[in-house]
């Protein structure tokens, strides 16, 4: 893990909300609240791990920060200057970038490696000549471990975890200073994982990279994250130190959660009580009112039926949106 700068925020999300509308009907559409009223900053040099279950919203919120989605509402902010029209997006869109889950069809088939590494370079202008082109491609696949033999092969040659290098390589091409995670390792074999999170760790030190990684296998983001924040339905619902999170989650959910992470000392995982929820996530469509998680929590009282619970401080940088959050052993 990089160490941690100062406090400085580089990326900060306020009040973002994105909606999409679904056809329920003969000219009737819904909103579907795939990200709803999410804010939270994270600071220069830092890696924010963002966890939850699927269809929480994870992924909308790092493609909806990137403008890959247009927000429905609020603001997001880099480096001290609000992202909103087109000029403040385009220079954002040389500072951020991302890197994709899914290795087999985020790259172009048709494309040479140096070809795929090389398009935000001709996208954007930023060499000189072929030759000035040709070096920074290569120096990009020596960042990620690529043999230069490798510029003219094309991506189906290559297996998941060479594949993930090369969309980590194209991420890195105009020196970005902030680059959202969705999910890179999910679908790659176990012992790649660990190369490949080993990697992000060592380019995160090399280059000053802040990263915002999306995962649900909480060992992989603890290993990384320096904070983590926890998602349910749409909303953040915990957010604080990695290790506080592992060590004292406050939230209902957060419990649950880390309960079923798995422990290889036999002895401690016979000792872990774990935490099942009742019931399925409900549909974003159809949010239950007040809290989303009161569906299927063990704790829920009129209250939480009756209104959303704040994200608030309850010290030293650990948040909840619980109301009964200083109750509950």
């Amino acid at each position: 893990m990089a160490a941690k700068e100062q406090q400085t925020p580089l990326v900060e999300v306020k009040h973002l909300k994105q909606y999409f509308d679904i056809n329920v009907g003969m000219f009737a559409t819904k909103p579907l609240k795939a990200v709803d009223d999410v804010s939270f900053t994270i600071n220069k040099g830092e890696t924010l791990g963002l966890v939850g279950e699927s269809g929480c919203g994870k992924t909308t919120v790092g493609r909806t920060i990137l403008h890959l989605y247009k927000p429905t509402a609020g603001e997001v902010w880099y480096d001290g200057a609000q992202i909103g029209d087109k000029r403040s997006l385009a220079e954002f869109r040389k500072k951020a970038t991302m890197v994709f889950q899914d290795p087999y069809s985020s790259l172009n088939p048709r494309m040479t490696v140096a070809d795929i590494i090389a398009e935000p370079l001709d996208i954007h202008k930023m060499y000189a000549n072929a030759q000035e082109c040709r070096d920074r491609v290569l120096e990009l696949m020596g960042y990620v471990g690529l043999n230069s033999e490798h510029a003219s092969r094309y991506a189906h040659e290559f297996s998941g975890g060479q594949r993930q290098r090369i969309g980590i390589a194209r991420a890195l091409a105009l020196n970005p200073g902030f680059i959202v995670c969705d999910e890179p390792v999910s679908a790659l074999d176990v012992s790649i994982q660990a190369q490949v999170i080993n990697m992000f760790d060592e380019l995160q030190e090399k280059l000053g990279l802040t990263y915002l990684f999306i995962a649900h296998d909480l060992l992989v983001v603890r290993h990384i994250s320096d904070r983590i924040a926890v998602m349910y339905l749409g909303h953040m619902v915990e957010m604080a130190e990695a290790d506080e999170i592992y060590n004292h989650p406050l939230h209902p959910y957060s419990r649950s959660l880390i309960s079923a992470v798995p422990v290889p000392d036999p002895k401690v995982a016979r000792e872990n009580k774990r935490i099942v929820l009742s019931g399925d996530i409900p549909s974003p469509l159809n949010a239950p009112s007040g809290c989303p998680f009161r569906t299927r929590c063990p704790h829920t009282t009129e209250k939480c039926a009756e209104s959303m619970p704040e994200l608030k401080d309850l010290g030293g940088g650990h948040f909840v949106a619980c109301h009964r959050s200083g109750e509950i052993d």
